[in-house]
């Protein structure tokens, strides 16, 4: 009783009973009583409130100028995105950042190592045909010296005209490829001959595999306008939702995505998020997130991603160890985009790509697999890994640790050998590694020898994994 004394003196003191009262009053006064008692009362009380249709106009008025601010917005970013350094300005920038790389006898990256004086004044000056310069493809590798390779290129003519530093990379980083080599025709083989790797589902706990494709008439990242990414994202639209069978699904443009999809794809590791300090500092992230998109088929065993680091990322992916079926839905997809649209392709290089890491066939076939006890011994699994040219991650990819002794293990070549090929190494070695940790005893936690280094000590410049 006394809280409802008090809420009255309340409400009294607010003057809210006099002007309920007043309301009421008007409302008993009306000769013809209105349909709706609750909007009248409402309009009575509140002379200077909006009536429901004017509510509905300012809505709308609303949404117009947020479409309004959203394209001045777009349009400041294209503008900003046009603005590019004078000559002057380049050359100030390459030989500062040269400079500082030089200094630098920590940095270990192969930019450092092939980026002499000799071969840096070579092609300071040089612009291929889309204006792309030195600094466009080395403007990372001079800002991050922790970088593993620090070396992008800016458009498909750079890997030309920058011959003199991105052969020698390319050598280094693809140990088996050299001048005197070319990359094969392709040749992505019959997918039936990749059994399943792990039929009893104790070691493999997924399989992926995944390709880049540059498009034929655009440059890459740095040389690319905002109305490239759209174009890009429109063609690349068209062609992915015209795809039948499994390969059905979703496309899903980044811009206007809600926050709640956006959240939950990327808490299931289908959705790429915007570029590391690497990417960024290449201008891989430029305009973003427009033209970025991700396309999802229902089972989410087969994903494209849309100018993330390459034009196209296109991957297939599964529990278990089924690597037969997932190479061949790859292939199915590979071949029937393929159809639609041309992708960027050199004679002695293979299919090009923003990062020389991904050259040749752009194939990385990977299980995460569960190997307790060879984690144990690391130098068995490495020793392993070296024979089959593979390379292994920790549980979370490149710089993570194993979690539960779980790897992320992958082919390590992809320069130089077909699709197929690439693909059996990893087989190969995945299906050794098994007989290996079958066969190997364990090892308590307190005898557990020291860890030797990862078998692939360059770090890979790419985007987060599926």
């Amino acid at each position: 009783m006394a809280s409802r004394e008090a809420f009255r003196k309340y409400l009294e003191g607010a003057g809210a009973i006099d002007c309920l009262s007043k309301a009421l009053i008007k409302l008993y006064q009306q000769e013809q009583k209105p349909e709706d008692a609750c909007k009248f009362l409402r309009q009575i009380m509140c002379e200077t409130c909006p009536t429901d249709e004017q509510v509905t106009e300012m809505t709308k008025d609303l949404a117009d100028s947020k479409k309004e601010i959203c394209c001045l917005k777009k349009e400041i970013m294209s503008m900003k995105g046009e603005v590019r350094r004078s000559s002057s300005e380049v050359a100030l920038a390459l030989t500062a950042g040269f400079d500082k790389l030089k200094e630098d006898e920590a940095c270990t990256s192969l930019l450092k190592k092939h980026l002499t004086e000799e071969v840096f004044n070579e092609l300071k000056e040089k612009k291929t045909a889309l204006k792309s310069t030195l600094l466009d493809c080395v403007q990372s590798g001079l800002e991050h010296h922790d970088s593993g390779v620090g070396l992008y290129a800016a458009d498909a003519e750079c890997y030309e005209l920058f011959g003199a530093l991105f052969k020698k990379v390319i050598n280094e980083y693809h140990v088996d490829f050299g001048d005197d080599k070319t990359h094969p025709a392709s040749d992505w083989g019959d997918a039936t001959t990749f059994e399943n790797l792990d039929p009893e589902g104790e070691f493999i706990v997924s399989t992926r595999v995944r390709c880049g494709r540059s498009i034929e008439g655009f440059p890459f990242n740095p040389r690319m306008t905002m109305d490239h990414y759209e174009q890009i994202m429109e063609r690349v639209k068209t062609v992915l939702e015209g795809l039948q069978d499994d390969l059905k699904g979703v496309f899903h443009p980044l811009e206007g995505m809600t926050k709640e999809l956006q959240t939950q794809l990327i808490d299931d590791h289908y959705l790429f998020k915007e570029g590391d300090k690497f990417l960024q500092t290449a201008n891989a992230c430029r305009f973003w997130p427009i033209g970025r998109a991700i396309f999802l088929n229902e089972p989410k065993t087969f994903v494209v991603w849309v100018n993330e680091e390459d034009h196209l990322r296109i991957i297939s992916m599964d529990k278990g160890g089924d690597l037969g079926a997932i190479y061949q839905r790859l292939k199915t997809a590979v071949e029937t985009i393929g159809k639609d649209m041309a992708f960027v392709r050199n004679e002695r290089l293979g299919y090009l790509t923003f990062c020389p890491s991904n050259l040749g066939t752009t194939i990385r076939a990977s299980v995460h697999i569960k190997l307790p006890k060879l984690g144990k011994v690391r130098e068995k699994l490495d020793e392993a890994a070296a024979k089959y040219k593979l390379q292994v991650r920790g549980t979370r990819g490149e710089h993570t640790e194993s979690e539960k002794g779980v790897f992320d293990i992958s082919n390590k070549r992809r320069l130089g050998l077909t699709e197929y090929e690439a693909v059996k190494e990893m087989y190969d070695g995945i299906k050794e590694l098994i007989e290996l940790e079958k066969n190997t005893e364990d090892v308590k936690e307190e005898e557990k020898p020291a860890e030797a280094s990862p078998s692939e000590t360059k770090p890979s410049e790419s985007a987060p994994k599926v």
